[in-house]
């Protein structure tokens, strides 16, 4: 006796819960991306003040002041 295939097809309830899952998934992909961007766009002005800051502390030290009296001047100091 030949065994028959049984045509074994997802109940409605497990194809609305694949697909709520892959949605999902694919939402949170979407969300995780966008925040990473937001965090780049906040980092980006921190880099540049850093920039402004090791430049200013360079061309301190360069006019003849030590390393100390060049970051206090480029915080601020005098």
């Amino acid at each position: 006796m030949p065994k028959t295939k049984k045509n074994k097809k997802c109940s409605r309830a497990r194809q609305f819960l694949w697909y709520s899952f892959s949605v999902g998934s694919f939402g949170l992909r979407c969300i995780t991306a966008i925040t990473l961007l937001v965090i780049a766009c906040k980092i980006q002005p921190l880099k540049n003040q850093a920039r402004f800051f090791n430049s200013c502390v360079e061309e301190s030290v360069e006019g003849s002041r030590s390393v100390s009296e060049a970051v206090s001047f480029c915080n601020g100091g005098s």
